[in-house]
């Protein structure tokens, strides 16, 4: 393998649950709506602001609020679920042994600095990722490629050299847009949810087993 690069949220840490009450709350009992959990969920990709254009149309809030919004969504999920941050099992191990065998590796996902901050600060990891690609670096969010391409460039990487963990079909084919491979962690969709994506090399829970550890052995 040439390059790693991360999705962060679902595919590092297991707290896209937290995400999803943390937007359901706010959504719910401050903005006035009647979500379910699951029709949350399912829009739990792309940048804050499209998630609130997606659920509540074009126009409702300025960019301002949208903003605003965005920020005290964050709040709450990273105080909820700040007592269990945690990497997944076998990814603090993984991304030792690549940053040791001097596979270079990134974080490229949707989430805004102050989330991709708060978890590579608190869990002491930054140093092991040669590049971050946020929300707020990119033009067009997933699945359009643009996150994952940014990526490659900043490692100085092909993307074809590159394969992509991640946990959202839509991540999966933000990775085939960008002509990647994909490890896709089921933290939060199961693998049927993935059958119309051709470029799945592997499903797994976390990062312990044979498949994922060969990758840098």
């Amino acid at each position: 393998m040439k390059a790693f690069i991360f999705d962060l949220n679902g595919t590092m840490i297991n707290d896209m649950e937290y995400h999803t009450r943390a937007w359901q709350d706010i959504m719910n009992t401050d903005l006035g709506a009647n979500f379910t959990y699951a029709q949350v969920k399912e829009q739990m990709y792309g940048k804050n602001s499209e998630v609130l254009i997606r659920l509540f149309g074009e126009g409702r809030f300025t960019e301002e609020e949208m903003q605003q919004i965005s920020l005290e969504k964050e709040r709450r999920y990273q105080q909820a679920f700040l007592p269990h941050l945690a990497l997944l099992p076998g990814l603090q191990d993984f991304i030792e042994s690549a940053h040791k065998h001097n596979i270079p590796m990134a974080i490229a996902s949707a989430a805004i600095p102050f989330n991709i901050d708060f978890v590579l600060d608190n869990l002491n990891i930054r140093q092991y990722f040669k590049a971050i690609v946020s929300a707020d670096d990119v033009t067009i969010s997933k699945p359009h490629p643009e996150t994952f391409l940014k990526a490659a460039q900043l490692l100085g990487v092909k993307p074809a050299d590159c394969t992509v963990f991640e946990d959202t079909p839509k991540g999966v084919e933000c990775a085939a847009n960008a002509g990647m491979a994909a490890v896709v962690l089921t933290t939060t969709h199961v693998a049927n949810e993935f059958a119309h994506l051709g470029n799945v090399v592997h499903f797994c829970d976390d990062f312990t087993g044979d498949y994922v550890r060969a990758l840098v052995g």
